[in-house]
């Protein structure tokens, strides 16, 4: 029952309450590769940038004549307006999808369990229905927490109308991600603010105070003493976040928290890729360009020879 799991996943959150709240709920973008951003000693970051960790090993298993032939059919695909070209944007727009792609596996994951009818969208009421259905005939009175089924009910009711842009209560697998991963669309961050003082604001004014604050991270046990890291956060709240000092945290100083403007990393890649092929200087890449310049963008078995004993040369 899909119920179950949920409420497992309620679970695993309520454990997670030992993680610091700084770690816990701010929603941070990673860099694009663990691999240090250093040309002049390989392109292996720019490799997993570009394809995503695991699809850049498969490269590196691959001739160089294969890799060539695989990335010319990855530029058709970049390549949206089928003008011959590459732009930033559409550069832009591939890097993120391959980062995104464990998002993608997930939604997937879940698709076949919610459109019941296959019809490639997920009414409000399939999804509903296969979360709630058995509870809601019973109106939730053979739970033992009816107020907490009926709280979620209305979150994610909530949250699929603001995902469904069209307004037609039927989620396209975009929408339908932006669902499930509020934090990764900017049409979202008012839902994933609003989700985070709910959980936090105990007394219901709409606002998190500082004993909130700190409750969310820490319960210390009989005769506890708070530990160091509880005073800090006491002093981030009062000197970082509290930004109009009122003694609370509201919407905007929330959303400041845990969805922090960050370095865009896929749109500086796409740029540096750009740069580093665009021959004839016109801010676009053609696929003679791209393929002049193939183990920039992908691996492969002699590509990572050569890097090899470069890192060999420099270790000496």
């Amino acid at each position: 029952m899909l119920l179950k799991s949920i409420v497992s996943l309620c679970v695993l959150v309520a454990a997670a309450l030992a993680v610091p709240a700084q770690e816990k709920r701010v929603h941070h973008h990673g860099d694009l590769s663990e691999r240090p951003h250093d040309d002049a000693h390989g392109f292996q970051y720019d490799h997993e940038a570009f394809l995503g960790k695991e699809e850049a090993k498969t490269f590196d298993q691959l001739t160089p004549d294969e890799s060539k032939d695989k990335l010319a059919k990855i530029v058709e695909l970049i390549d949206k307006d089928r003008d011959g070209y590459v732009s930033h944007a559409e550069l832009h727009s591939w890097i993120r999808h391959r980062q995104r792609r464990y998002i993608q596996e997930n939604v997937d994951k879940h698709w076949k369990d919610y459109d019941k009818d296959q019809d490639g969208k997920i009414a409000w009421d399939e999804y509903k229905n296969t979360t709630y259905g058995y509870y809601l005939g019973e109106e939730f009175d053979d739970v033992d927490d009816k107020a907490t089924y009926k709280s979620m009910l209305t979150r994610d009711e909530r949250r699929f109308r603001t995902a469904d842009r069209d307004g037609d209560r039927i989620a396209t697998r975009e929408e339908f991600t932006a669902f499930l991963h509020p934090e990764e669309y900017d049409y979202m961050r008012d839902v994933v603010v609003q989700e985070t003082v709910e959980d936090i604001d105990k007394n219901g004014d709409g606002k998190i105070n500082i004993d909130e604050y700190i409750g969310d991270m820490f319960t210390p046990e009989d005769g506890e003493s708070e530990p160091d890291w509880v005073h800090t956060e006491r002093k981030h709240f009062s000197e970082f976040r509290d930004t109009n000092k009122d003694g609370y945290l509201d919407a905007a100083e929330v959303a400041n928290w845990v969805l922090p403007g960050e370095v865009d990393h896929a749109d500086n890649e796409a740029k540096h890729l750009i740069h580093e092929t665009d021959t004839n200087k016109d801010q676009k890449i053609t696929k003679q360009e791209i393929l002049a310049n193939w183990n920039m963008f992908v691996g492969s078995q002699a590509t990572n020879y050569g890097e090899d004993l470069t890192r060999r040369h420099d270790e000496l």
